[in-house]
């Protein structure tokens, strides 16, 4: 069975290692990657620049049994995360699947089945893409392009304006993110950035430390700041600084009665989440003094959209001391109590230097001047007034998912579309689109590898029937331009349920013990954890979660498990044995519990 993977970035490479994997006689799946470029590695080799790191943990990032080594340290550099992908694929014998300059063209169903495949070559990533046209016939397609290739620059009227006052300059003034590759291209430039992603605050600081002129970021609605790592804050005496291991904050929330075991009741109210909100601020306001991020003085999110039920969490964290200089104020006193220690800056070039936030501009003046969106933010506040001419503005603005090579005939579905799980479309489940969804909290490679394993149980109908409704996306207007946000471990968790790889406490402890059981209630949604049991169970999954996944855990401390682990346990556990006893009245007087 031909299965026809496009993409080799992490999704493409872990569904061909899947399909390898699961093939038997019944479905022997013969995986073949199609990738345009020249290496595998997708955004992270393509469009990566220097002084990148991932904002994911190793962690949670790395494949269920694939792991990097303890000396590693816990966020990567993207240079160091290809070059894990590469020894994947050694590992795992997936280079003679790989097809690299190889574009797929068209994709066009089959009359009597299954689809037509179309793509060219090249020599080199140099070279012209060859006229012959080769083709594949296969029954299933998996689309694994991911969610960050085109580009998405939003008109704003008069941005010519900036490129006929910057005449003269050897390089574009006005781009893209993806182009952006070193800190020389900022080095002496009035640098506006467009978006207040991960991105843009990494090229925020990027700009504040390669010597910028003036750095202005603009935001559209403000975003939520959080470190990747809790280690830079001192409480009652007490200082946890970047010296120590930190904890990374993807690997913070505890999988009993949060994650699993939860009733369909609880589940669907996402109780869960605004009880998680209401305590986490108020923490963030002792802490910090703010309630609007992680020590995070302007750039906040309205108040109906504050919290991780809502939003991607923005854990780039470097920029924020020079963000929230001209806006932080809390009295003395309490940063005696407690206080959040900003990232150390080593040698700054300019003694307090200052990133500028500002909203978006709705337009450009013939002199190049930007106009900004009036409201009544604080930095509108206190920019309004500013003559603000950038001579080099960077749109980091986001992507946008286009399959041009999709036949318009054919009926495909988009990712929006694929209404089983966010991965395929019900009665078209030959196409899997793995690797379009976003967590709020976590990462796309592992919810990838078990997309690809709810695929496989799918094509082979080991998925429970009717399968239950969704309640792990973040709460999005109708109107939101992104409606594929996830929470992590709801969806890792619901995905793991609905394939029959999510462990039950008793069989864990029977099997494995305590110490597994201890690490499966108190760790996150770890991939490893859904290899203990089922169809995709792994020999290789206790020793990881005995050692690097119980690691994370010890990091926290004794009291950081009962703040983090036992009191939110005790708590939800609660709750959910309520619900739980409601649940059998209801069934006893005649109701229905979904």
């Amino acid at each position: 069975m031909k299965v026809v993977i496009v993409g080799a970035g992490p999704a493409g490479i872990v569904t061909a290692k899947s399909l390898l994997e699961n093939a038997d006689a019944n479905f022997p799946f013969d995986p073949v990657i199609l990738e345009q470029e020249d290496d595998i590695g997708g955004t992270f080799r393509y469009r990566s620049y220097e002084n990148a790191n991932l904002v994911s943990s190793k962690q949670l990032t790395s494949f269920s049994d694939f792991r990097l080594p303890f000396s590693h340290p816990d966020h990567l550099t993207l240079e160091e995360y290809v070059e894990y992908l590469r020894d994947y694929c050694n590992h795992f014998k997936l280079q003679e699947r790989i097809r690299l300059n190889s574009k797929v063209i068209n994709v066009a169903r089959h009359a009597k089945g299954g689809h037509v495949v179309s793509y060219v070559t090249r020599a080199s990533r140099e070279s012209e893409w060859s006229s012959k046209v080769n083709i594949i016939h296969a029954p299933y397609i998996a689309l694994c392009t991911g969610l960050h290739v085109i580009p998405s620059m939003p008109a704003i009227p008069g941005i010519e304006h900036v490129i006929s006052a910057s005449k003269g300059s050897e390089s574009p003034v006005v781009f893209h993110s993806h182009e952006y590759k070193k800190r020389s291209q900022l080095h002496g430039k009035r640098v506006m950035v467009l978006g207040t992603g991960e991105t843009g605050m990494d090229l925020a600081y990027e700009a504040a430390r390669g010597g910028a002129k003036e750095v202005v970021l603009c935001s559209r609605a403000g975003f939520l700041s959080f470190p990747k790592a809790l280690n830079d804050f001192e409480f009652l005496g007490f200082s946890f600084d970047s010296k120590q291991p930190g904890v990374p904050i993807d690997s913070l929330i505890t999988n009993l009665a949060e994650t699993a075991y939860v009733h369909p009741w609880v589940a669907s109210s996402h109780i869960r989440w605004f009880v998680s909100d209401f305590v986490i601020k108020r923490l963030l306001w002792v802490l910090t003094g703010t309630q609007a991020g992680c020590n995070q003085w302007v750039g906040e999110l309205e108040p109906e959209r504050l919290g991780r039920a809502y939003v991607f969490l923005n854990k780039s964290h470097k920029a924020m001391p020079y963000i929230n200089r001209p806006y932080r104020n809390r009295p003395k006193y309490l940063d005696y109590i407690s206080r959040y220690i900003d990232p150390p800056e080593d040698s700054p070039p300019q003694t307090n230097f200052t990133v500028d936030l500002a909203p978006f501009p709705t337009h450009f003046l013939p002199n190049g001047q930007a106009v900004f969106t009036a409201s009544k933010r604080k930095d509108y506040i206190r920019m309004k007034d500013r003559d603000v001419r950038p001579e080099l503005v960077i749109f980091a603005t986001g992507y946008k998912q286009e399959f041009g090579f999709l036949d318009k005939d054919g009926g495909y579905p988009t990712p929006g579309e694929a209404n089983i799980r966010n991965i395929v479309r019900e009665g078209d489940e030959g196409v899997a689109f793995i690797g379009f969804v976003r967590p709020g909290v976590g990462a796309i490679p592992p919810i990838a590898e078990m997309q690809s394993f709810f695929w496989i149980s799918l094509l082979k109908g080991r998925v429970r029937q009717p399968i239950p409704p969704p309640h792990y996306h973040l709460l999005v207007k109708d109107t939101a331009r992104i409606k594929y946000g996830v929470d992590h471990s709801t969806y890792m968790s619901t995905l793991a349920k609905d394939i029959g790889v999510a462990p039950g406490l008793w069989e864990l402890w029977r099997e494995y013990g305590t110490h597994v059981l201890l690490c499966y209630c108190f760790g996150a949604a770890f991939t490893t954890f859904y290899r203990l049991v089922g169809p995709y169970k792994s020999d290789s999954a206790p020793a990881i979660i005995k050692t690097e996944l119980w690691d994370t855990i010890t990091r926290r401390g004794a009291i950081g498990n009962f703040i983090m682990g036992v009191i939110p346990m005790a708590f939800y556990l609660s709750l959910n044995a309520i619900a739980f006893g409601l649940g059998i009245i209801w069934t006893v007087a005649g109701g229905r519990v979904e």
